[in-house]
């Protein structure tokens, strides 16, 4: 799998809100944990909420910064996000983990 592809195609449907293009990129039992807002999403129906609250309600917009790969099914993104939230910008990392293709867990963070 080329890592940049996908990575794009995930983010292209995040901007665009498409949440089932969004969740297609997730495993069905997947775990997105994120300390920023002190809490974790278990399964598509906790990472639409999440998607649907902090992407959507907020009109986030994520731009790539920096992939790194950093094993044979793990990744670290550096992103920038911008949206109508306090300080309408904030750097942000994802450390996903992958599993046939998809994230099995993620761990998001604001820097």
């Amino acid at each position: 799998m080329d890592r940049n592809l996908w990575v794009n195609d995930w983010l292209t449907a995040a901007n665009s809100y498409d949440i089932d293009g969004y969740l297609k990129h997730w495993q069905e039992d997947a775990v997105l944990d994120d300390p920023s807002v002190g809490q974790a999403f278990e399964g598509h129906a906790g990472i639409r909420e999440y998607f649907e609250n902090y992407f959507i309600g907020y009109k986030t917009q994520t731009r790539l910064v920096k992939l790194l790969e950093t094993g044979e099914d793990t990744v670290h993104l550096e992103v920038a996000f911008t949206g109508e939230f306090p300080g309408k910008k904030v750097k942000g990392t994802f450390d996903l983990t992958f599993e046939e293709d998809k994230i099995a867990r993620a761990k998001a963070d604001l820097i």
